[in-house]
């Protein structure tokens, strides 16, 4: 059985770092592509960075280019997500979800979802 589980959120204040995990069990990180989803109270789902764990390749929304960094240590079985220079606006539910096909940043190519992490920035 396929699953998933996202940690690291929490309180942090505008411009800091947090650093989520995206532990994973019942597959192997090199054969799926690890995508990193956020949900703010009353926005949709937005598809926030994804990480091809066969090849590395890795693709960022524009909201977060240059401030976050996902990447995953394969042995482990295991995705993170370093966010730096957090805004106010990150704030949101966390979730990573994993794909056996496909590539991208949209959520309808993931079938396997963990439960989200809370991260609040706020001063």
């Amino acid at each position: 059985e396929v699953q998933l589980q996202a940690s690291g959120g929490g309180l942090v204040q505008p411009g800091g770092s947090l650093r989520l995990s995206c532990a994973g069990s019942g597959f192997t990180y090199p054969d799926y592509v690890i995508g990193w989803f956020r949900q703010a109270p009353g926005k949709e789902r937005e598809g926030v960075s994804v990480i091809s764990s066969s090849d590395g390749s890795t693709h960022y929304a524009d909201s977060v280019k240059g401030r976050f960094t996902i990447s995953s240590h394969n042995a482990k079985n295991t995705a993170y997500l370093q966010m730096d220079s957090l805004k106010p606006e990150d704030t949101a539910v966390y979730s990573c979800a994993a794909a056996s096909f496909g590539y991208g940043r949209a959520s309808s190519i993931y079938g396997f979802w963990g439960q989200g992490t809370q991260v609040t920035v706020s001063s």
